[in-house]
């Protein structure tokens, strides 16, 4: 399935730009939003915590974002829709489980970091307007300095157990 459903790239106005990378961000944080109150749910703290670290993320970079379309914009309508895009930095739902790990929730968020700069990167093809391609090449070198944060947390991060923590839970039962 594509990232993007009805944009025309070549086309793309810097309001427009704006708008679709915002969406984005507020995608990624409702992700993980969703994934830290799953491993909430499972007591799984610290990979709960990472996932709230990189909502806080998202919307550090969705608040500047939206600043800098304020500025230049103001009350223009916005003309993206988030049905217009799909998991473009959001992580994927299946990459969760019940006793997800600090490291597993560390390379899933690495992985959605990745699908975003390639998203960017790939669209940076089709973009005419250099306006625009200025703010998307800005979008794939952030993600790429999201890549490295990960990364660096993944270096402190302690080595998941030997045995994998589903090993030893229990099945569920019928009542």
């Amino acid at each position: 399935m594509s990232p993007t459903r009805n944009i025309d790239f070549t086309t793309l106005t810097m309001k427009d730009a704006l708008d679709l990378a915002i969406l984005i961000e507020e995608e990624a944080y409702d992700r993980y939003s969703e994934l830290a109150d799953q491993l909430t749910q499972h007591d799984t703290p610290d990979a709960a915590h990472f996932f709230r670290l990189m909502m806080a993320n998202e919307e550090k970079h969705r608040a500047a974002l939206a600043d800098r379309r304020d500025a230049m914009f103001a009350s223009a309508a916005c003309g993206m829709t988030r049905a217009m895009i799909f998991d473009v930095e959001a992580p994927d739902y299946d990459e969760v489980r019940a006793f997800m790990t600090l490291r597993q929730a560390l390379e899933t968020a690495l992985r959605a970091e990745q699908k975003a700069h390639a998203f960017f990167v790939a669209a940076l093809e089709r973009i005419t307007d250099p306006t625009v391609r200025t703010l998307f090449e800005e979008l794939a070198a952030e993600e790429v300095l999201h890549q490295d944060l990960v990364r660096r947390e993944l270096a402190k991060a302690p080595p998941d157990p030997a045995i994998a923590t589903e090993e030893f839970a229990d099945e569920p039962t019928g009542e």
